[in-house]
């Protein structure tokens, strides 16, 4: 199974929010997931993002592959 790290839009319609998760690629952006690891709010004052580090560097060490934007994301957190 490959795994990628990746997000999902939860929200309505023209206020989105995202969840970072780690899922099968070939699930839908929306369907299932194996594990929340983050969220994004694109509409916070203050960025709005919030990752667990630790574990999707675990996830990466078991193979999983992290998508564009989310490598975009870790860029932009600051680290703990």
């Amino acid at each position: 199974m490959a795994v990628t790290i990746r997000m999902t839009r939860r929200g309505r319609t023209k206020v989105p929010f995202y969840r970072v998760v780690a899922t099968n690629s070939r699930n839908r952006r929306d369907g299932k997931f194996l594990e929340i690891l983050g969220t994004y709010d694109p509409l916070a004052a203050e960025g709005g993002v919030k990752l667990d580090l630790k574990r999707i560097q675990d996830w990466v060490a078991k193979g999983a592959t992290v998508s564009d934007a989310v490598r975009d994301l870790i860029k932009r957190t600051p680290a703990a």
